[in-house]
């Protein structure tokens, strides 16, 4: 495991943007004195966000709306000030356009881009846990959204991810790519799967790569990790060597091959000018190019 290094964290919604706040969610008062001057996220039921004329985030207050904060949901405290979520079908604001959290995570400022993916997880868990899974009873959401209590049986429900592993594999100065038949022409990237009851993330690492590649890893490494609430992921980075197995893939990956840090660093420059040839990769929001810029960054003299 490596010391903190922030190059391990360009990728989008890596920022500590809010205070999360945990001791505010179980204290209904200060919420209610919190909400009049608190900033307010309003996503659609598609978790797209209210934004301005110019894509820019739209950000309107808890006095601007009224009432108290009701169903919103408490993110947590900047500078002394609160911020909320709350679906745009609860409130009866209108904004000028909208922006999904990939185009936003390009567009918007690191720290808001970083609350709407925050805001986004939160309101998707809550869309998908009105009903109770033990019972099927409807659910009562408390401590600021942050806990949902079944009226019946009284099971009590909490904002969860589905962690899934990603990793740059390497063998012999060379880093290991695939692609999916649904991806855009051209473009290529790291392996990633989700982890599985029983397993541990190094597990994970060499099950996924052998499952989609038959390459077998020798050793993985944790590097960093990065939420991507698409819909509801931690992905966790690791760099892993392997043996020099040829790739074959069986219907998962369309593709997979190893690549030579030249052709890495040839497909890192055509992002600012494509020629048309050779391989795409993956876009600066996600932590697979952070995965492959470090790959690359460590073969340079």
């Amino acid at each position: 495991m490596h010391a903190f290094d922030s190059s391990f964290h360009a990728h989008a919604f890596a920022g500590a943007a809010l205070d999360r706040a945990d001791a505010l969610r179980d204290d209904a008062d200060a919420l209610a004195r919190l909400w009049p001057d608190a900033r307010v996220l309003v996503l659609d039921a598609d978790g797209t966000a209210f934004a301005d004329a110019e894509g820019q985030p739209f950000l309107t207050s808890g006095r601007e709306l009224g009432g108290g904060p009701g169903t919103a949901i408490f993110l947590g405290m900047q500078h002394e000030r609160a911020w909320f979520v709350v679906e745009a079908a609860m409130v009866g604001v209108r904004a000028p356009g909208r922006i999904d959290l990939r185009r936003a995570a390009a567009e918007w400022p690191a720290d808001a881009s970083g609350v709407f993916c925050y805001a986004r997880g939160m309101s998707y868990w809550h869309s998908r846990n009105r009903f109770c899974g033990v019972c099927g009873a409807a659910v009562v959401f408390g401590r600021g959204g942050f806990i949902g209590r079944c009226g019946q049986c009284g099971t009590e429900h909490y904002p969860r991810v589905d962690p899934a592993v990603i990793v740059a594999v390497e063998h012999d100065g060379r880093l290991l790519l695939g692609r999916q038949a649904s991806w855009a022409p051209r473009r290529w990237s790291v392996v990633a799967g989700f982890v599985e009851p029983g397993e541990t993330f190094e597990q994970t690492v060499a099950r996924e790569v052998f499952e989609e590649t038959r390459v077998r890893v020798i050793q993985a490494d944790y590097l960093c990790t990065q939420p991507w609430p698409f819909p509801g992921a931690l992905m966790v980075g690791f760099r892993a060597t392997a043996h020099g197995d040829v790739p074959q893939v069986d219907g998962e990956l369309e593709d997979a091959r190893w690549f030579d840090a030249e052709e890495i660093g040839a497909a890192l420059r055509r992002e600012q000018a494509d020629d048309g040839q050779g391989i795409l990769l993956s876009p600066r929001i996600s932590i697979a190019r952070t995965l492959i810029e470090d790959w690359y960054r460590r073969r340079q003299p």
